[in-house]
């Protein structure tokens, strides 16, 4: 027949298991910037391809930081800006070239 521990081994067992050690955990870093915004604001302008890849990168970065990955999280949110921005210009020079084409042939 086997026996029970006492009431102070079981306490101490307790006591240091790694769910009652919450003193060494730091709080976690602050989130990194993933422009999910501006990615979202990108996908407004005619530049299909280009921003929907920067929604893509943004989203990455935010499935980054939830799985504790920061430096990969701040590394495809910042690929996020920069294909946002990109998209964006794409798309203003897209419609500056298509306005100037269209009021310079139209006839009246």
């Amino acid at each position: 027949m086997s026996q029970t521990p006492s009431s102070p081994e079981i306490k101490r067992a307790l006591e240091e298991g790694p769910a009652t050690n919450i003193d060494n955990e730091s709080p976690p870093p602050p989130m990194p910037s993933n422009y999910l915004i501006l990615s979202i604001f990108a996908c407004f302008c005619p530049a299909y391809p280009i921003n929907i890849v920067a929604f893509v990168f943004s989203i990455m970065a935010l499935n980054s930081y939830n799985d504790g990955d920061i430096d990969g999280s701040r590394r495809l949110g910042r690929n996020a800006m920069y294909v946002a921005i990109a998209s964006i210009l794409i798309g203003l020079a897209v419609i500056t070239t298509y306005c100037v084409v269209h009021f310079s042939t139209h006839t009246v």
